[in-house]
């Protein structure tokens, strides 16, 4: 039920052109639906959402989860594409830009996570994702004649945001259930990421084939492509202040 519902989510959301994309869209959320119903009820669930309904610290960490990979995963391939089709650059000299935001991310994640221990996670957590927000919303701005190491630095500025919350976020959540719950706990986790970066990715092809008309990306000008970018950012950054607040919101794990 849960493999079907994110196959046709994922797969039908870049379909809607077609007259059967809306109904099987439907039909994915509601198998969705239905498969947290029926985890609820079960005895040994797939997926124990008792945790969401009786551990806030948990359920607000995951939710923050989420919403920032929700957010922040498609930004990659958004970027790939405005640097190759509108500044006009090789796929190499693309990369070599983006790397920059995974980068910072690696080399800062590791003392973030050290620093949770002593500094309320929520704290870092929650200032690493407005960080995020307040990248999106530079990004929101970002055209053709942006210069590329502006662009570098808001990837920067916004791989800093990254570490910022993946490191204390994620020792929030293992912190926030018994020994024997771990093992739930990082999967929860995990599927919060992968289902965040396909919400993302549903995200964005919804727009484009709204905005595009079902067009290859190529055919299409580089006036509309930059603004359905923009476009894009822009509710992805109010939506990540949506997770600011779940983050802030979760309570303090030190108590």
């Amino acid at each position: 039920m849960y493999g079907s519902a994110l196959f046709l989510i994922v797969y039908y959301s870049s379909h809607l052109h077609a007259a059967t994309g809306f109904a099987l869209l439907a039909l994915g959320i509601l198998l969705l639906v239905l498969f947290v119903v029926q985890c609820s009820r079960s005895a040994h669930p797939l997926f124990d959402t008792a945790l969401f309904t009786r551990n806030r610290l948990f359920a607000f960490s995951n939710l923050a989860a989420l919403i920032n990979y929700s957010t922040t995963a498609s930004i990659i391939f958004l970027m790939s594409l405005f640097l190759q089709k509108v500044k006009g650059l090789s796929p190499q000299s693309a990369g070599a830009i983006l790397i920059s935001q995974p980068l910072v991310m690696a080399i800062l994640s590791p003392y973030a996570g050290k620093l949770s221990d002593r500094i309320e996670p929520r704290i870092l957590a929650t200032t690493g994702m407005f960080l995020n927000a307040v990248g999106l919303l530079f990004l929101a701005f970002v055209n053709q004649n942006t210069p590329q190491p502006l662009i570098v630095a808001v990837l920067l500025f916004m791989g800093f945001g990254f570490a910022l919350f993946s490191s204390p976020n994620m020792n929030t959540i293992m912190s926030s259930v018994e020994k024997r719950q771990l093992g739930t706990a990082s999967g929860t986790a995990s599927t919060m990421r992968i289902v965040g970066q396909m919400i993302s990715m549903t995200l964005v092809m919804l727009i484009f084939s709204a905005r595009f008309h079902g067009a290859q990306i190529a055919q299409v000008p580089n006036e509309m492509f930059v603004g359905t970018a923009q476009f894009v950012y822009m509710i992805f950054a109010g939506l990540c202040m949506v997770g600011v607040y779940f983050s802030y919101s979760r309570g303090n794990m030190h108590k």
